[in-house]
């Protein structure tokens, strides 16, 4: 494939997301590090002008330049164990100013799975850093990605699209923080160390800085490496009964298919809260009939969560403005990039003019100010070419025209539009 030129390329955004594509396919479509080194390779030898990756567990995505969409699906199939069959099932392609809408509203969290994640602009800049080392962006892309950053940064400032609790492990914290008095002074034990459990417990330590946490799970070298992490107390499974005794807060989130934590495992003289984290449920129902016990389901932190969630939707409009007028500015920026190229061609054109002319007149005039000559000519220059650029920064829909008649008028030598709409 020749070099991609920017006159013959559009700007296309392609991907899949947890919206049509299941985990199986996603997971086909995955990329580690490797696999994103190796694409930005690939498409540095086909002459791709600017490129951005990005992988999740949500989605898959490329952002960049190509003469046609296939170019960038190719690249992605070719590093990865999914066809383009299998891509064309479930995947979007947006191009030009679709693609553009399209990044703002997966930067800023609205097109998350979990509504006002922002955990995605972060990828972004690491997806940014990784092609500009490999010379694989330009100003158009570099300019695109400041602008969803910045809108990013306004929508988490400006609005409560991201407050709340939206996970399980999450929410559990939260309903800590919330009823529980001096927290941090509190002997807290973590029974189970699965994925909500290892969740739960960076939560807990980043917002409680408690340091009297306990962890216990079946089988323990899984505790001692959450714990190493952490430099976190681990107890064997025998202890469980003895650790419950003298503990304030027990989270459990076992995983296991009945309870693992009935009414006869706990004698406690004073109050105990425990947060059943777990599908099915690990704590049998009749613990709440014991009198210093506190009792809190999965199925009421999943309903703290979905409330949080359901409130968020109503930011979306006021997210959605500060948007739209970031990308306005975007936009007015791109018009600007569209036409800078015949304006500097407007000027070096009326400079000729004036250097022939001044040349003729320091010939027939004696005396002549080159000084003031020099300083007037150059005054005109700059403000003719202030006014043909305001008029095509306002010309709304018709800037190609606006070009096209202005080179054909002064008779521009090159072609200068360097932008496609």
């Amino acid at each position: 494939m020749n070099n991609l030129n920017s006159l013959h390329t559009s700007f296309y955004a392609i991907g899949l997301s947890y919206k049509k594509a299941d985990a199986e396919i996603r997971g086909k479509f995955s990329l580690d590090d490797a696999a994103k080194e190796s694409i930005l390779a690939k498409a540095k030898e086909q002459g791709v002008e600017a490129l951005l990756i990005t992988s999740t567990c949500n989605r898959t995505e490329i952002y960049g330049f190509a003469a046609h969409p296939y170019v960038l699906i190719k690249l992605l199939c070719d590093s990865t164990s999914g066809s383009v069959e299998e891509f064309e099932k479930v995947a979007y392609v947006y191009k030009n100013k679709e693609a553009i809408s399209f990044m703002f509203q997966v930067g800023t969290g609205l097109d998350s799975q979990i509504l006002g994640d922002f955990e995605i602009i972060s990828q972004l800049k690491a997806a940014f850093k990784r092609s500009k080392k490999q010379g694989l962006t330009n100003p158009f892309l570099e300019r695109l990605l400041n602008s969803v950053i910045q809108a990013s940064k306004r929508i988490k400032n400006e609005t409560e699209l991201s407050s709340g609790a939206t996970s399980v492990s999450f929410a559990s914290v939260q309903y800590i923080l919330n009823n529980v008095e001096n927290v941090s002074d509190k002997n807290i034990l973590l029974f189970g160390t699965g994925k909500i459990g290892r969740n739960t417990c960076e939560n807990l330590i980043k917002h409680t800085k408690n340091p009297h946490i306990t962890l216990i799970n079946r089988t323990k070298d899984k505790a001692e490496k959450i714990a190493g992490k952490f430099n976190l107390v681990v107890k064997d499974y025998a202890d469980l009964q003895a650790e419950i005794r003298t503990t304030d807060i027990l989270i459990v989130a076992t995983g296991a298919q009945r309870p693992t934590i009935s009414k006869e495992l706990i004698y406690s003289d004073k109050k105990l809260l425990i947060l059943d984290l777990s599908i099915p449920k690990n704590v049998s129902d009749d613990v709440s009939e014991l009198e210093n016990v506190e009792l809190i389901h999965l199925d009421y932190l999943s309903k703290v969560t979905d409330d949080t969630l359901e409130r968020r939707k109503a930011f979306i409009p006021q997210a959605e403005a500060i948007i739209e007028e970031i990308k306005r500015g975007f936009n007015a920026w791109q018009e600007t990039r569209k036409f800078a190229p015949t304006i500097s061609a407007l000027k070096k054109k009326l400079k000729t003019i004036k250097d022939a002319e001044l040349d003729y007149q320091r010939k027939k005039i004696e005396n002549f100010d080159e000084y003031q000559a020099e300083i007037i000519t150059s005054r005109v220059i700059q403000k003719i070419t202030t006014h043909f650029a305001n008029h095509l920064r306002s010309a709304n829909g018709s800037t190609n025209e606006a070009i096209d008649l202005i080179e054909k008028v002064f008779r521009l030598e090159e072609k200068t539009f360097t932008e496609k709409e």
